[in-house]
C-alpha cells in the first residue's frame, strides 16, 4: 500500500487524549465512534452484533477474531494505561478492522442506511471539492472492500465523481464502507439525487468557446514528431 493511501493510525497521545474525555462507563463502539476524524462512521447496533449470521466470513480475516469481537460487544472505553500498552494495542488496530467490515455491512441494513442518511443530509461527510458542485454533500466509499488497500474517499452524487476527504476522517480504511455504498443509499433514498443539472466547465477564450480537440499546436507537434520519428 502506498503512504498516500495506507491506513494511518493515531498516535498513542491521541487516542489517550480523547480516551481521557471519554466517561469511563462508555462502551467501546460509542468511545471509537466519537474519536476525532470517525465522524463519518456510526454506531452498530447490538442487535446486529448479536446476529451470527451478520458477521459470516468475517472469522478468517482478522486475527483474534473472538477476543476482539468481544471487547467490541461487550469492552469498556480504554483508559490512558490500556493505550501505552503495546499487546492492548495489537488487540485494538484487530478491533478497529473487524469493526469496519461489520460497519460496512450495517450501513447497507435499512438502519444503517437511516442513519446515514442522516448523516448525510446534516452534511457530515462534508461537500463536493469541485466548484460547479457549488459545495454539494458527498458520501463515503471504499476504493476496494479489502482491509488495508486504500483509504477512504468521498463520492459526489452530483458530479458522480470521487475525491480526497477535507478533514482526517480521510485517514480511516476504505473498507470500513465498501465501494458500493454511495449506490446503495442513493437507490434506497431516491430523494437524496440531486435536483440540479451536472455544471459543465466551459473553456472559452475571450469569451469563444474553445474547440474540444487539442488544439492545433498539439496537432503541429504531434505531427512534427511523428515525421522525424518516420
Amino acid at each position: 500500500m502506498s503512504d498516500e493511501d495506507s491506513s494511518v493510525s493515531q498516535s498513542e497521545e491521541d487516542y489517550a487524549m480523547n480516551a481521557e474525555d471519554e466517561s469511563s462507563e462508555s462502551g467501546w463502539i460509542q468511545w471509537y465512534c466519537s474519536l476525532e476524524g470517525h465522524e463519518f462512521l456510526s454506531e452498530v447496533t447490538e442487535e446486529f452484533l448479536q446476529d451470527n449470521s451478520n458477521l459470516y466470513g468475517l472469522k478468517s480475516k482478522i486475527p483474534n477474531y473472538t477476543e476482539s469481537l468481544s471487547q467490541i460487544i461487550a469492552g469498556s472505553a480504554p483508559s490512558e494505561k490500556d493505550l501505552q500498552d503495546e499487546q492492548f494495542l495489537e488487540l485494538y488496530q484487530n478491533c478497529t478492522d473487524l469493526y469496519g467490515l461489520i460497519h460496512a455491512r450495517f450501513i447497507q441494513t435499512p438502519t444503517g442506511l437511516a442513519i446515514m442518511r442522516e448523516k448525510y443530509l446534516a452534511g457530515k461527510f462534508g461537500s463536493c471539492s469541485r466548484v460547479l458542485c457549488e459545495r454539494h454533500n458527498v458520501i463515503p466509499i471504499g476504493m476496494s472492500n479489502d482491509i488495508r488497500t486504500s483509504r477512504v474517499k468521498v463520492f459526489c452524487p452530483r458530479c458522480q465523481d470521487v475525491y480526497y476527504p477535507k478533514d482526517r476522517n480521510g485517514e480511516m480504511d476504505g473498507a470500513y464502507f465498501g465501494n458500493s455504498f454511495p449506490h446503495i443509499l442513493l437507490q434506497s433514498c431516491p430523494d437524496l439525487y440531486p435536483l440540479q443539472e451536472h455544471n459543465k466547465y466551459v473553456a472559452k477564450i475571450s469569451g469563444f468557446k474553445v474547440h474540444e480537440g487539442r488544439g492545433v499546436y498539439a496537432e503541429k507537434c504531434e505531427y512534427k514528431y511523428r515525421t522525424e520519428v518516420i
